[in-house]
C-alpha cells in the first residue's frame, strides 16, 4: 500500500489528535483548524468533526465519501470501530488512536481501486466527472483507475426496465385451516425451535382476519396486543402468507417505523429462502417522495446542481446503479451519506413536489416508482407504512390492485397517522409549494420545476379547452404567496390575498399569547375562535382567490377524463398513463384547495363538532418558518374507518402496547373499531419475560423540576454508572441540548461515547446504529426514539427518562382532552408512552436493566404502564446509581465487555 502524504485529524469530546507520517500528536482547537485549513486531512464524518472542533467549514478527505464511491449501496457503521469490522483491518483502542488508524483506513480503500472488485463497473467514467468538481479523494482514485477496455454500462444502461402485467384477479375466496396455519407458524420458525404457546395463539387468532367476509362495509376486524418476545412478526406472516398462497391475493403489512420495516424485510428471508424468488413475492413499498427521481438526477448530472450539492448527485448515482429499490429513506443509501453535504439537495433528488411527468419522462420505463407499484401488484406480501396506506385508499389510487387484507403492526401509532394525513393547514409554507406546481420556474429561480404548462404541453395543444384552464390556473396561482413572503408579512407588507390572510393570522396569534411564549421564542397558536376584524376581513378574498384557483384545476381534470374518452390517435399506452397520471395530480391538489376554501368558511362561522380549528405562528429557535389555519379531525379514525378499514375485508391490529396500560376501549377507540358495525375480535398474549428478574424501574426522588445543572449531573453520573449502554429520553430538545452540553466531555474522558439526535449531525436511523454497535456508547434524544427502537443485548441497558411524558397543552390537545374523558385521557397518553420507553429495555430473554424516571411527581395510577410484577422503588438518586451499577455488573456477566451486536443494514 502507498503511504499518503496527508494528515488525518480526529476530534471528539475527549480531545483532538493530528497523525502524520512522523507520528500523532494532541493538539488544541486553533491549532487544529489551522492545520485543516491549510492541508487537506483525513476525516472520518467531516460535518461532526467540523463540530466538535466548532469549525463549520471544514472540509477535507471524508472516509465515508470514499466508501460511498466504492462500496455504493452497501452498509457500515460510520465509526472507526464500523470501519474496522468492515475493512477487515485492526481498530483503534482509543481515541488517541483513531487518526493513525485513519490513514491505515485510507490506505486499505484506495487499494480497493487498485484491482477488481464487485462495484468497479462505471468506476473510471464517474472518478473523472468528480475530478472536474474537484472533489478532493479524484487526484488518488484516478492514478489508481485505468480506463476500462469496453465501454462501460452506466447507471442509466444498468438499471433493468420493468414490464407490463395483465391485471391481477381478485383474491379467491378461502378458509384458513388452523391446522394449516400452525404448520406454517412452525415451518417459519424452524425446525427444532421451542414451541411457543404465545405465538401459536397468536398465529391463531391473526388467521381469523384472513375469514371471508360476511357483509359489505364489515371487515373481519382483529385486535391482538402481543407482548415483547411473543413472535408476533412470525405470528401474523404464518397466516398471511398461507391466506396469500391459496388465495393468490396480497396481504399489505403496514408499519410506522422504517426500523420496523427492515425487520420484516430480514425475517420475510424466512417465508422464501431463495433471493429472486423473495424479490418476486415479497415487496417493500413507500411513498413516492422517498424513492430517486432519475429525471432529476440527471438534471442534476448535467448541470443543475452545482459545488457540493454536484457532487452528492455523483455519488448518488453510483448508488443507484448497484441500489435493490432506489429508496433514499431507509433503503440501501447510507443513511450518514446526504448528512455529509449539509445543504445537500438531495430531498431534490426525489419527486417531493407531486411534478411526476409520468410516461414522458425518458426513464419513465427504469423509474424506481414506476417498478416498485408494479412489483407490489403481483406480490403475496406488501410491506408498507400506515401514511402510504392511507394515501392510496384516500386518494382513489391503485384501485385495480386495492388490497382486500391487511396487518396493521404497531397499530397503535394508526391514531397518529391518520391524524397526520386526513388534516388540513392553509399556510404559508403549503400554497407556496402549490404556487410552485402550477406555474413552475418564475423570476430567476434554479431547479427542475416544471409548472403545468410544461408537464402538459402536448395534451394542451391538442384540446383548446384545457390549454385555457391550464392558462387560468397559472394565472390564479399568481395570487398564492411567493418567495419572499416571510419577510413581507414581518414587515407589514403583504401582497396577495392569501398573504394578507395570513397576516392577519399572525396578527392575532401573538395579540392572544397568553403566557408570553412568543417572546420566549417558542411557537404560539391560539383556537380559531372570535376572530378580530383583521381576519373577518381578509377572509372573502381569500376565499374568491382559492375559488379562482380551483374551478380550472377542476376543469382541467374534467377536459383530460375526456381525452381519455376520446382516445385520439397519439394516444398510446404511455400517453394513457401520463394522462391518468395527471388526472391523479389534479384531483389531490383539487381536493387540497377544496378543503383550504372549507376552512377559510369557518372564520367567523360556527364551529364544527367534528373538527378542531386553530391559528399558528411555527417557530425554530425564535424564528418564524410558517403561518397557518390548521384543521384536524376531532377523532382521526372516523375517515380512517372509512376509507381504509371498511372497504377492506380483513385487518389485523397488533401491538405490544395497543391498550397502552389501559383496557380494550382504548385500543378500539384508537383503531377505529367503533366505527364498524361489528365488534373486533380481542387478543392478548402478555410477554414471556422475567421483568420481575430481570428489569426494575427507579423513581427518582430528589431531583428538582426546573434545576438543569441536578438534571444533567443525574444523566452523567447514571452512565457512568452503567458504564454507557444508556438510552436518555427528553421531552423537550431545549432540555436535551443543554444537558448534552454539559455532559459530553466529562463521559469521554471517562471513554464513554455520548451521541444526541438534534444536536449531532448525524440522521436518528444511523445514530441508533452507532448507539447499537458500541457497548460503551450512549444515545440521548425525543420521541423517535422511544418507538420503534431495537437494540438487544447489552449495547442497552439503561433507559433514563427526563420526567413525566405528559402531552403538550395545545389547542388540538385540550379539544380532545374535554371530548374523552379529561385527565384519563391524559393519562392514558401518558401510559402509552411510558410503555413504549420502557418496552426499549428488554428486547431479549437474557436481556437485563433498569429504567429510571428523573421525576418525584410520577402518580401512582401510571405505573399500570409498566408490565405486571416489574419491581418499583421511589428512591434518592445516590441509591438509584448503586442500583444500576450493581445491575450493570450483573449484566456484564457471562458477556464480553466489547460484544458486538450486528445492526441492521441501512
Amino acid at each position: 500500500m502507498i503511504a499518503l502524504p496527508y494528515p488525518a485529524l480526529h476530534a471528539s469530546h475527549g480531545g483532538i489528535w493530528i497523525a502524520t507520517e512522523d507520528g500523532t500528536r494532541s493538539v488544541g482547537r486553533g491549532e487544529a483548524v489551522r492545520i485543516a485549513a491549510d492541508t487537506p486531512v483525513i476525516l472520518l464524518n467531516a460535518p461532526l468533526a467540523a463540530q466538535r472542533l466548532g469549525y463549520a467549514d471544514l472540509s477535507g478527505l471524508d472516509l465515508l465519501e470514499l466508501f460511498a464511491f466504492l462500496r455504493p449501496a452497501r452498509f457500515m457503521v460510520p465509526t472507526p470501530r464500523g470501519l474496522s469490522r468492515t475493512l477487515g483491518i485492526d481498530g483503534p483502542a482509543s481515541d488517541a488512536e483513531v487518526a493513525p488508524f485513519l490513514r491505515r483506513a485510507a490506505e486499505a480503500m484506495l487499494a480497493i481501486a487498485d484491482g477488481d472488485w464487485p462495484e468497479r463497473e462505471g468506476a473510471w467514467h464517474a472518478a473523472q466527472s468528480l475530478a472536474r468538481l474537484r472533489w478532493s479523494w479524484a487526484p488518488m482514485l484516478s492514478q489508481r483507475l485505468t480506463r476500462p477496455e469496453k465501454a462501460e454500462r452506466w447507471l442509466f444502461s444498468r438499471l433493468p426496465e420493468w414490464s407490463e402485467a395483465p391485471p391481477r384477479t381478485a383474491p379467491r375466496t378461502v378458509t384458513l385451516d388452523p391446522g394449516a396455519v400452525r404448520d406454517q407458524l412452525a415451518g417459519l420458525t424452524g425446525a427444532g425451535a421451542e414451541e411457543r404457546d404465545g405465538q401459536r395463539r397468536y398465529a391463531e387468532a391473526a388467521a381469523s382476519a384472513f375469514a371471508p367476509r360476511s357483509l359489505r362495509d364489515s371487515p373481519n376486524l382483529v385486535l391482538a396486543e402481543a407482548g415483547t418476545g411473543i413472535g408476533k412478526t412470525l405470528g401474523y406472516l404464518a397466516p398471511a402468507s398461507l391466506w396469500a398462497t391459496q388465495a393468490d391475493g396480497a396481504v399489505w403489512i403496514s408499519t410506522f417505523t422504517k426500523a420496523l420495516q427492515r425487520q420484516l424485510g430480514h425475517e420475510s428471508e424466512r417465508l422464501f429462502a431463495d433471493p429472486e424468488q423473495r424479490r418476486k413475492r415479497i415487496v417493500t413499498r413507500k411513498g413516492r417522495e422517498n424513492y430517486l427521481c432519475l429525471l432529476n438526477l440527471e438534471d442534476a448530472l448535467q448541470g443543475g446542481f452545482a459545488g457540493r450539492a454536484a457532487v452528492l448527485a455523483q455519488l448518488v448515482a453510483r448508488w443507484a446503479a448497484y441500489s435493490a429499490d432506489g429508496d433514499m429513506i431507509g433503503g440501501d443509501l447510507p443513511g450518514w451519506l446526504p448528512s455529509l453535504f449539509r445543504r445537500n439537495g438531495s430531498t431534490a433528488l426525489t419527486d417531493r413536489r407531486g411534478e411526476c411527468v409520468y410516461a414522458g419522462c425518458p426513464h419513465y420505463r427504469k423509474c424506481f416508482i414506476e417498478r416498485a407499484a408494479r412489483a407490489s401488484a403481483e406480490a403475496d406480501i406488501v410491506i408498507a407504512n400506515h401514511a402510504l396506506v392511507m394515501v392510496n385508499a384516500a386518494r382513489g389510487r391503485e384501485t385495480g390492485t386495492r388490497p382486500t387484507r391487511y396487518v396493521f403492526d404497531e397499530g397503535h401509532h394508526l391514531f397518529d397517522a391518520a391524524d397526520a394525513m386526513f388534516g388540513v393547514a392553509l399556510s404559508g409554507q403549503e400554497t407556496i409549494e402549490l404556487r410552485r406546481w402550477v406555474t413552475g420556474p418564475e423570476g430567476g429561480s434554479r431547479g427542475r420545476r416544471r409548472g403545468l404548462a410544461a408537464r402538459l404541453s402536448d395534451v394542451a395543444s391538442y384540446d383548446e379547452a384545457g390549454a385555457q384552464a391550464i392558462a387560468d390556473a397559472v394565472d390564479a396561482a399568481r395570487a398564492l404567496p411567493s418567495d419572499g413572503w416571510l419577510q413581507r408579512l414581518a414587515e407589514g407588507q403583504p401582497f396577495g390575498p392569501i398573504e394578507h390572510l395570513l397576516a392577519a393570522v399572525r396578527g392575532l396569534v401573538y395579540a392572544r399569547d397568553a403566557d408570553g411564549s412568543g417572546e420566549a421564542g417558542y411557537g404560539i397558536e391560539t383556537e380559531l375562535a372570535e376572530p378580530d376584524p383583521a381576519l373577518i376581513d381578509a377572509t372573502p378574498g381569500a376565499a374568491a382567490a382559492l375559488e379562482q384557483l380551483l374551478r380550472p384545476l377542476m376543469a382541467l381534470g374534467r377536459r383530460l377524463e375526456a381525452v381519455l374518452d376520446e382516445a385520439p390517435d397519439w394516444m398510446d399506452g404511455a400517453a394513457r398513463a401520463r394522462v391518468e397520471g395527471a388526472i391523479a395530480s389534479l384531483g389531490w391538489r383539487a381536493e387540497t384547495v377544496a378543503a383550504w376554501l372549507a376552512l377559510v368558511a369557518r372564520i367567523g362561522g360556527p364551529a364544527s363538532a367534528e373538527f378542531v380549528d386553530w391559528l399558528a405562528v411555527e417557530r425554530i429557535e425564535g424564528r418564524e418558518i410558517d403561518i397557518g389555519v390548521h384543521r384536524r379531525w376531532l377523532d382521526p379514525t372516523k375517515p380512517f374507518a372509512e376509507t381504509v378499514l371498511k372497504p377492506a375485508h380483513g385487518a389485523l391490529v397488533t401491538s405490544a402496547t395497543l391498550r397502552a396500560g389501559g383496557d380494550w376501549e382504548v385500543a378500539e377507540s384508537r383503531s377505529g373499531a367503533q366505527h364498524l358495525l361489528h365488534p373486533p375480535l380481542r387478543f392478548e398474549a402478555p410477554s414471556p419475560f422475567d421483568y420481575a428478574g430481570r428489569s426494575e424501574v427507579l423513581i427518582v426522588t430528589d431531583i428538582k423540576r426546573g434545576d438543569m445543572g441536578a438534571l444533567a449531573a443525574a444523566y452523567a453520573r447514571l452512565i457512568v454508572a452503567a458504564q454507557g449502554g444508556t438510552l436518555g429520553l427528553f421531552t423537550a430538545i431545549r432540555r436535551l441540548r443543554a444537558v448534552h452540553a454539559r455532559i459530553a466531555d466529562r463521559l469521554a474522558r471517562e471513554g464513554l461515547p455520548l451521541y444526541a439526535q438534534h444536536v449531532d449531525p448525524i440522521d436518528t436511523g444511523t445514530l441508533v446504529d452507532i448507539f447499537r454497535d458500541d457497548p460503551r456508547a450512549s444515545l440521548i434524544g425525543t420521541d423517535a426514539l422511544r418507538d420503534g427502537v431495537d437494540v438487544p443485548g447489552r449495547s442497552l441497558r439503561l433507559v433514563v427518562m427526563e420526567g413525566v411524558p405528559w402531552p403538550k397543552p395545545s389547542v388540538l390537545h385540550a379539544a380532545r382532552r374535554l371530548a374523552n374523558g379529561g385527565s384519563a385521557y391524559d393519562d392514558r397518553l401518558v401510559r402509552a408512552r411510558l410503555a413504549q420507553a420502557f418496552g426499549r429495555l428488554i428486547r431479549r430473554a437474557d436481556d437485563s436493566g433498569a429504567f429510571v424516571l428523573l421525576s418525584s411527581a410520577m402518580p401512582s395510577r401510571l405505573l399500570s404502564a409498566f408490565p405486571p410484577d416489574t419491581p418499583v422503588a421511589r428512591i434518592p438518586l445516590d441509591e438509584a446509581i448503586e442500583r444500576v451499577r450493581r445491575l450493570s455488573s450483573v449484566a456484564s456477566l457471562g458477556q464480553k465487555a466489547g460484544e458486538h451486536v450486528e445492526p441492521e443494514a441501512r
